[in-house]
């Protein structure tokens, strides 16, 4: 028999909820004192004497030097050994196969009921929990406060003051820390990145920006992490990083912030924790800023997946890397103990809060309300406003075998965020259904598509993963502008905004698809440079995907290894992004020659961004790349795809990933594989900011160029960004499989002279700096960034623009850059409205 589900949460409960068996309540005598006589951070500590000392486990104090993650992991465990308020444990393994350990600390009560309090904690999620239930478990349950530090493994005091977190409130029995621990549980995960930690790097072993994985999932240490946090659902979430100079960041942040999460968080963030670190900075005369540089939009980051994902009040803290450890492991655990104070003062009021935010967000789902663009600092306006259209449901097709693993890691991502999703089981007609960038047009979706509506609790969270758009409402970018599940995998839907009652059913957890590859084909990985560039980055994407989802063998080489003759024995070779022209001076002449032969002669080259500029530089291919005049931070554009070997399962059109590439345009239109519609075609299509995007119209994404016996196929911009363009990345995967199709074979290929002159007059690009603002405005730019001692060039940019490319030289990102953070300031501060500032990521 067919059941109908209406569009609730699961569990119905009475109207007089009863907390669960054994849940830790507040201390009828707490060893805090009345709010107000007790100072959080001047209150002298009184040690119990229990727990061992830092010093008596490490041989030195926490802030005498850096940690390094054994040892971390060694005080964390000695505590825990010796204090019956903590408990430890591993939440998942380093690709190195280094354990993240993390602890939890609280009253002895607290600790010993830790599974009362998640079910008391399930039960205030839940959005059809009743409001005065929900304020007697918001009185007798404590908080969940997080603090989390060096997820950037080269950014590390948020590790060593994390470790005094933990030691303090675990050692301590002085009001201040009773205060704290009689009113939450804090989790306390001391370092994100192990890998990166011991290696000094920014990111973990396998190039990836962990910082920016969150709602992907894609690294083992960012999904333990997530699953432990839906274990223990955070009410406050501190990352602690660190940034150039000796100065601290912490929120209020810069504009944008993301339109569709929980207002109640930002006044969190604002003004329960920004206002309480500012009178404590201020007090203390420690240099700090706010409402700059770091935003809070997209949503990859540890402070806006928190914050959209689970309620919390997402806090990135940055403290100057300049300063010695000593200052830094202070400053870090000052703001860490701010916020835990601040929270525990208002925990109560807290936790009433964050079920309300659930119950309205079921509330907005039911009616179809989207939450509209705001700005929060003073002088910007919004650009872009949020559609006035209703949104009650998403539905994702599953109707295309060829797309049935891009569809399930949709669903999976969902399910492990805790989304209800549903299954119909019988076609449903919907008058308004709009496909992902397309018109409404009434539309019979078949038994089987899955249902997804906002009438839920996880309404932010959905949004956030299931929008068309993401509505950029500030054009100022510290990272990319698009991430929507469906457009990244390629995979059919689209919304309704009619009330509807589907015949469907709940959808079992799904199990993480297989992506495995089967060839016999020989690979190679051709690495442009090294670690110090930016091809270590997409070769470490290309790495994970060859490694842990396709499982292919393959080989690294250098382009040294290429103009020695190392190509024998490959039948593919692919060229991930990175700094072309550094790479064909590496090949010479000789490596250039030995490139061609082989492709000549049979072998396939792969190559994508800077790889397909280094396949026009040695004469493999007869391509024209030129720079963009466009301003499109990195965001989500249609291209049509030809029917042919390289578009298996992949359909008549994919999202492809734009940030900045080259433009590309082949010598043959037949070996366009992809392409962008024009601007001015039904098919046109982006998700994400843009201006000037008009000019990709009718260039190309994918070329499948015949060369002599053998093939480049190409890229113009990266398929596989951060290993999760899972829709262009099954294009790399059919151009190392498929069978091509080839030309009359040729030792050699003769060089295309004209291609090669334009590639070569492309300068390598390092992550660079860029400002585009109105005509009006040069002389102004000008000034502000003469005043950083900045060197630039200038470019045209679309409606008679000028873009400012600024030199980055090392490709550092706004954490190690010596002033790329106070830009947007000084425009700000000169009076400059840029039309689009981008800080490199």
């Amino acid at each position: 028999m067919l059941k109908r589900f209406k569009v609730v949460a699961p569990a119905v409960l009475a109207v007089a909820v009863a907390l669960p068996a054994g849940v830790a309540q507040a201390d009828p005598t707490p060893a805090a004192s009345p709010a107000g006589t007790c100072d959080a951070t001047r209150t002298s500590p009184v040690y119990h004497g229990k727990v061992p000392t830092p010093k008596s486990v490490l041989g030195f104090d926490l802030g005498e030097r850096e940690v390094t993650t054994a040892e971390s992991d060694t005080l964390l465990t000695a505590i825990d050994r010796a204090s019956d308020r903590v408990v430890s444990g591993t939440l998942a393994t380093s690709g190195e196969g280094r354990p993240l350990k993390y602890a939890i600390v609280g009253t002895p009560r607290n600790i010993r009921n830790l599974g009362a309090i998640e079910a008391s904690i399930k039960l205030l999620r839940n959005p059809l929990t009743p409001a005065p239930a929900a304020r007697v478990l918001a009185g007798k349950t404590p908080a969940i406060l997080w603090v989390a530090g060096n997820v950037h493994g080269g950014e590390e005091s948020g590790t060593d003051a994390a470790l005094k977190t933990l030691y303090e409130l675990a050692g301590r029995d002085d009001c201040a820390a009773g205060r704290i621990l009689d009113n939450a549980v804090v989790v306390i995960l001391p370092t994100q990145n192990p890998d990166g930690r011991e290696a000094d790097t920014r990111r973990n072993a396998y190039a990836f920006d962990m910082n920016r994985d969150w709602f992907a999932r894609t690294q083992p240490e960012t999904d333990g992490k997530i699953e432990l946090m839906r274990k223990y659902p955070p009410q406050l979430f501190i990352d602690a990083h660190e940034m150039s100079g000796t100065e601290y960041f912490f929120p209020p942040n810069a504009d944008p912030i993301y339109h569709d999460i929980a207002e109640p968080t930002v006044d969190w963030i604002n003004n329960t924790y920004g206002s309480a670190m500012i009178a404590e900075f201020t007090g203390r005369g420690i240099p700090f800023f706010n409402r700059d540089v770091y935003d809070l939009f997209y949503m990859g980051y540890g402070d806006t997946v928190p914050t959209a994902g689970f309620n919390a009040a997402g806090m990135t803290f940055e403290k100057g890397n300049a300063s010695p450890i000593a200052d830094r492991t202070f400053e870090q655990w000052l703001t860490q103990w701010v916020s835990l104070s601040a929270a525990a003062d208002r925990k109560t009021e807290i936790l009433t809060t964050w079920h309300r935010m659930y119950a309205d967000a079921l509330k907005q789902g039911i009616e179809g309300h989207l939450e509209p663009n705001k700005v929060y600092n003073p002088g910007n306006e919004v650009i872009t406003q949020v559609p006035d259209r209703r949104v009650r449901h998403y539905f994702l097709r599953a109707d295309d075998p060829a797309k049935k693993a891009e569809t399930e890691l949709v669903v999976r991502r969902l399910q492990r965020m805790d989304v209800q999703v549903f299954k119909l089981t019988r076609p449903l007609t919907v008058r308004d259904f709009k496909p992902y960038g397309r018109p409404e047009a009434k539309t019979t979706l078949p038994k089987g598509t899955y249902w997804i509506p906002l009438a839920q609790g996880q309404k932010h969270w959905v949004q956030a993963m299931l929008n068309e758009d993401t509505y950029t409402p500030f054009p100022y970018f510290y990272d990319v502008t698009a991430w929507s599940l469906p457009l990244l995998g390629n995979v059919s839907g689209g919304s309704s905004g009619q009330v509807l009652l589907p015949a469907a059913t709940p959808v079992r957890p799904v199990d993480a698809p297989s992506a495995r590859l089967s060839t016999s084909r020989a690979i190679g990985v051709l690495q442009l440079a090294g670690p110090e560039q930016n091809a270590n980055e997409s070769t470490g994407w290309l790495r994970h995907r060859l490694d842990r989802d396709w499982k292919l063998p393959y080989r690294v080489l250098t382009p040294a290894d290429v103009a020695a003759g190392r190509l024998d024995g490959l039948d593919v070779l692919l060229v991930p992004d990175g700094p072309a022209g550094a790479a064909n001076t590496t090949l010479g002449e000789a490596g250039r020659a030995a490139l061609r032969g082989w492709v000549g002669g049979g072998g396939r080259y792969v190559g994508w961004a800077g790889g397909a500029q280094l396949a026009a530089l040695a004469g493999v291919s007869g391509v024209t790349l030129t720079e963009p005049a466009s301003d499109v931070p990195g965001s989500l554009l249609r291209t049509t795809v030809a029917e042919g070997p390289l578009s298996e399962g992949v359909g008549p059109d994919v999202m492809q990933f734009y940030a900045y590439d080259l433009v590309m345009r082949a010598a043959d239109p037949s070996h366009v594989v992809a392409a962008y519609p024009a601007a001015d075609s039904p098919d046109w299509f982006l998700s994400g900011f843009a201006l000037g995007a008009e000019e990709l119209g009718g260039t190309a994404a994918v070329v499948d160029e015949p060369v002599g016996g053998g093939h480049a196929v190409l890229f113009a911009a990266e398929p596989n960004f951060r290993a999760f363009t899972d829709g262009t990345a099954k294009i790399v995967a059919n151009a190392i499989t498929a069978d091509l199709p080839t030309a009359r074979a040729r030792a050699a290929v003769t060089p295309v002279p004209d291609a090669s002159r334009a590639a070569a007059a492309i300068p390598d690009r390092e992550p660079p700096i860029r400002v585009t603002v109105a005509a009006a405005d040069r002389d102004g730019v000008a000034a502000v960034l003469n005043g950083f001692g900045a060197a630039w060039t200038e470019q045209g940019a679309a409606g008679g623009a000028v873009r400012f490319v600024v030199a980055n030289p090392g490709g550092l990102d706004p954490h190690e850059h010596p002033w790329a953070a106070k830009l947007p300031g000084a425009l700000r501060a000169a009076g400059i409205s840029p039309l689009a500032v981008v800080l490199p990521h």
